[in-house]
């Protein structure tokens, strides 16, 4: 049985993997410190013999018993809200906590994929996004401290593969939405199913006319297992190409929650990317990858989760670990 690291185990897509490689008839061992991710994510893998799970802060040194054939790198905050809150966490992670994990992968001959993000093209001038273009980054702005987290994480990973060689791949994920987002992360989907179901008008920030492309979850898990398991070691886009509008997607969740409320306009926050669209040429080309859930299906699975919610859960506006962290 191959033995698989994920870090940020208790986040949306870190659980989400967790269950995607025991499917697999992997052994998973699920690390996280839960600044941003959550015991109910992974509360179903309690008793399962495949599954085992550490308490860490993988800025600090790792160390795991007996041989590690994969390290996937998913720790990290990944939402406006979460970073711009704790920002030296998110550098952190970024920096420190991906050389930990280069170097644990390096000593364990282990394979190694990061999650590196779309954020690394910025507010990009070249549409839609290919692989090859280098980005527009403030590095000194407000998302400065995630953006440029990322890049670093690309550039550390890439020279462990070429200095050392690390078996190493990258995935820069778009938008990926579904169930286990958290309703107070700031996101655009989780935002406006939130105030929808609490009869609140749904907030556009600028005109609403920037755009947004969406994955759903079960397409972004598949994109990433069949990366790790390629032989493409460079930078690779996994994300759906179908590009709409943030007022139009509003107008589409008040469709789909049925409800009557009004869009209301509020100004754009600094450095807030425009457009967003991967180009998925790459990953159809090397992994024969291609999204297959629309989002209307997706869109309903997701509402339905959150409709499941406690009112406490509705209601916070705070992820409940961040206090604890928020001063290191």
């Amino acid at each position: 049985m191959k033995k698989i690291l994920i870090t940020g185990a208790a986040g949306f897509l870190g659980s989400h993997l967790c269950d995607k490689f025991i499917k697999e008839g992997y052994h998973v061992i699920g690390m996280d410190n839960f600044i941003t991710g959550d015991e109910k994510n992974i509360k179903h893998l309690n008793g399962n013999e495949c599954f085992e799970f550490m308490t860490h802060d993988i800025t600090e040194y790792i160390e795991i018993e007996g041989t590690l054939d994969y390290i996937l790198h998913f720790a990290s905050p990944a939402s406006p809200i979460d970073y711009l809150k704790i920002p030296i966490q998110t550098l952190k992670v970024g920096s420190l906590g991906t050389h930990n994990l280069l170097g644990l992968a390096k000593a364990k001959s282990a394979r190694i994929l990061i999650a590196s993000t779309s954020e690394v093209y910025g507010d990009p001038l070249v549409h839609p996004q290919t692989e090859e273009y280098y980005g527009n980054v403030n590095t000194i702005g407000p998302r400065g401290v995630y953006d440029e987290a990322k890049r670093f994480q690309e550039s550390i990973t890439m020279a462990y593969h070429r200095f050392h060689g690390v078996e190493t791949r990258i995935v820069r994920i778009f938008n990926t939405y579904g169930p286990r987002m958290r309703l107070n992360d700031g996101r655009v989907i989780p935002a406006f199913m939130g105030q929808a179901l609490r009869g609140e008008d749904l907030t556009v920030f600028g005109d609403g006319l920037q755009t947004r492309s969406f994955c759903y979850v079960d397409d972004q898990i598949e994109g990433i297992y069949k990366l790790l398991l390629s032989d493409y070691v460079y930078p690779i886009n996994i994300g759906n190409p179908h590009e709409i509008t943030i007022k139009d997607f509003a107008e589409e969740i008040i469709k789909l929650t049925g409800t009557q409320q009004k869009i209301i306009y509020k100004d754009l926050p600094v450095n807030d990317p425009l457009q967003r669209q991967p180009d998925i040429s790459l990953a159809k080309k090397e992994l024969n990858w291609h999204p297959l859930v629309e989002r209307a299906e997706g869109m309903k699975i997701t509402f339905d989760y959150f409709k499941g919610l406690s009112k406490d859960e509705l209601y916070a506006s705070e992820h409940k670990n961040f206090e604890k962290h928020i001063k290191r």
